[in-house]
């Protein structure tokens, strides 16, 4: 098998952690964290923080394990190193065919989504969201490299309008006396109260993505340090990035008008300061800050059939852990990537054509199935990082499993719930009839 090369740092690392985590959440979560929140501008704040908190806990206790476990692709690593090669392979197989391409397709819809906005467009969503898709994909497949530089450039612009926002919003609701009275006076719009649970789970979405770093793993230059320091470096800065963007907001407009903005709610606060030309930049900044996100889930995609295979492990092994010599992608795990992505996106597509008869929300569902993984690895952790002080081998772990059951119960209030597992329990399933029992011993060095 051909081997991936060192060939990304520490800051393509920490791009990679903020610059997936930090990308459509923000922007276009905003109004549902406060719908779920009764309208009550602390509340939302305080789903802000739990869900903030909650990663900083989790990226944590994985930078432990980033110390000590360096081989393909970080998350399917550490489970194989913690339960065996079958617990690896099913993980692999759930990230490779749940987890990221859902939200590709999703962050793809997202874009094309600002996109419309930008150019007033009122048709040809989908065919922008297909389109970005494929562009992010063969960006991938013809030069990783540049698909890196590109996750770094796009981080440096996205925190542009967030700074913006959070700099210009403060002061203003400060003057105006704006940001008191969101405090003090809540939305009485409410459309979908859900309670705390809900609105910490959809800010769950807004923070997610540091893990999919770790994918990149086999190509860090000294990955057991430089992995380490990106997730806590890269985690931190995203919570304290996101209280400040939000309390800009609410220094502008009122409760009432962020809900009834939605996704729009950062173009009208530069609208109403900076006058239309603002408001147009500002989804300039939007759109790329989406497109950094969607290039760093399919920087992720297009790994995910290769950590499968890697192991010599599922249907096609020879074929999906190629490297490709001349553009050193791994194509063939890329190609199987974009089919799924576009296979999820159709799932999406169905929630706003009306054909399942409710709203699955793959936004929010594949990361709560994703912390129900994560709690068999503390356990893990705490059995076996025995050389640790009591805080890191059992502090941390507990915090970072009670913020992974709370993210849970969120998800069990949600619409449609129940068909989402069993679809990704028939997933699983597959993966494990596909298996190749012959080859389950083999473990990658």
């Amino acid at each position: 098998m051909e081997q991936l090369h060192k060939k990304y740092g520490f800051w393509t690392a920490v791009a990679m952690v903020i610059g997936i985590v930090i990308g459509s959440g923000v922007f276009f979560k905003a109004d549902d964290v406060l719908n779920a929140s009764g309208g009550s501008l602390p509340t939302a704040l305080l789903a802000w923080m739990i869900g903030g908190m909650i990663m900083i806990v989790t990226s944590y206790v994985f930078s432990k394990i980033a110390t000590r476990i360096e081989k393909v692709n970080g998350v399917v690593d550490y489970f194989e190193e913690a339960y065996g090669s079958r617990a690896g392979y099913l993980v692999a197989w759930f990230m490779t065919f749940v987890y990221y391409p859902t939200l590709c397709a999703v962050l793809a819809w997202v874009s094309a989504n600002y996109t419309m906005g930008l150019f007033g467009l009122s048709h040809g969503l989908w065919l922008i969201a297909m389109g970005y898709l494929t562009v992010f994909f063969v960006l991938n497949i013809l030069s990783p490299i540049w698909a890196g530089r590109w996750q770094v450039s796009t981080t440096i612009i996205k925190l542009i309008p967030l700074a913006l926002v959070a700099v210009v919003g403060i002061v203003y609701g400060l003057v105006s006396g704006q940001t008191i009275q969101s405090f003090a006076v809540s939305a009485q719009n409410v459309t979908k109260s859900g309670g705390l649970a809900v609105a910490t789970l959809s800010t769950v979405f807004a923070y997610e993505g540091w893990i999919i770093a770790t994918s990149i793993n086999a190509e860090l230059k000294d990955a057991r340090k430089t992995l380490p320091k990106a997730l806590v470096v890269g985690a931190f800065a995203v919570v304290l990035i996101y209280m400040l963007y939000y309390l800009g907001i609410s220094g502008v407009l009122t409760n009432e008008q962020v809900i009834a903005a939605g996704d729009a709610a950062p173009v009208q606060v530069m609208s109403l300061i900076f006058g239309r030309l603002g408001g147009t930049l500002l989804t300039v900044f939007v759109v790329i800050s989406c497109l950094g996100t969607l290039n760093g889930l399919v920087m992720g995609s297009s790994r995910g059939m290769y950590s499968v295979a890697a192991r010599g492990m599922g249907p096609g092994a020879e074929v999906f852990k190629s490297v490709n010599g001349k553009t050193d992608s791994t194509l063939n795990s890329a190609l199987l990537g974009y089919v799924i992505s576009c296979l999820w996106m159709l799932i999406w597509y169905g929630n706003f054509a009306g054909w399942w008869g409710g709203f699955m929300d793959i936004s929010e569902l594949p990361i709560a199935f994703l912390y129900v993984i994560y709690l068999s690895l503390y356990l893990w952790f705490m059995r076996t990082f025995t050389d640790q002080g009591i805080f890191v081998q059992y502090i941390a772990p507990s915090l970072a499993g009670l913020g992974s059951l709370y993210i849970i119960w969120g998800a069990i209030q949600k619409e449609m719930i129940i068909p989402f597992v069993v679809i990704t329990l028939i997933i699983l399933a597959a993966g494990l009839i596909m298996m190749d029992p012959k080859r389950s011993s083999v473990r990658v060095k």
